[in-house]
């Protein structure tokens, strides 16, 4: 079987569906790098006060985001392939609870931790390593599954993050893709056009 994926750049290539899955690992690594350093662009445009800001009493501020995300990251990542994601020591809950402002060391602290935990896992997993069965709340996963998991519930958090610091800045905010009315500009740059 055979059909055509992006394997970087902006060119498709055919690949065997077995050589796909030979990719897996290297693809998965690039995407949540990407998604890492959406997360770290959109966060680096703030102050602290904007970092801790809520739009609504029921809604997240970034710092709470970052929290839920160490919490998930030390829980999943921590002897993964041996013992259940969801560890008993963890205190979900506790993740959405801001007692006292964050500084952006604090805030930082737990972004890099989080993320090194998750991709020193990552980098350790194999080809062989994705069939395995892997539990999340008792429930079975393959290796494949877990991290599919993981890349809608981490993009989906990257994406508030994103959101709320856009909202924070307005019309400051620097655009982390293709600004608004600037698509054709974009579009023509990648096949060689010019002005």
């Amino acid at each position: 079987m055979y059909f055509k994926v992006r394997l970087g750049g902006f060119g498709a290539k055919e690949k065997s569906l077995t050589n796909y899955m030979k990719d897996y690992l290297d693809i998965c690594r690039k995407v949540f790098a990407q998604y890492k350093e959406l997360g770290e662009k959109a966060m680096n445009q703030l102050d602290e006060e904007q970092l801790n800001w809520a739009p609504s009493a029921e809604s997240n501020s970034i710092v709470l985001i970052v929290k839920h995300l160490y919490g998930n990251m030390l829980s999943r990542w921590t002897d993964f392939l041996t013992t259940d994601g969801e560890k008993e020591w963890r205190n979900r809950d506790n993740e959405f609870v801001i007692d006292k402002k964050l500084t952006r060391e604090e805030l930082n602290f737990m972004w890099e931790d989080g993320w090194a935990l998750f991709f020193r896992t990552l980098y350790s997993l194999t080809d062989e390593d994705l069939g395995k069965i892997v539990k999340i709340r008792g429930e079975d996963h393959t290796v494949i599954e877990a991290l599919q998991r993981q890349t809608a519930h981490y993009s989906s958090h990257i994406g508030q993050i994103i959101y709320i610091a856009k909202v924070c800045k307005d019309k400051d905010w620097n655009s982390l893709s293709i600004p608004r009315g600037k698509s054709k500009e974009f579009n023509d740059k990648l096949t060689g056009k010019k002005y």
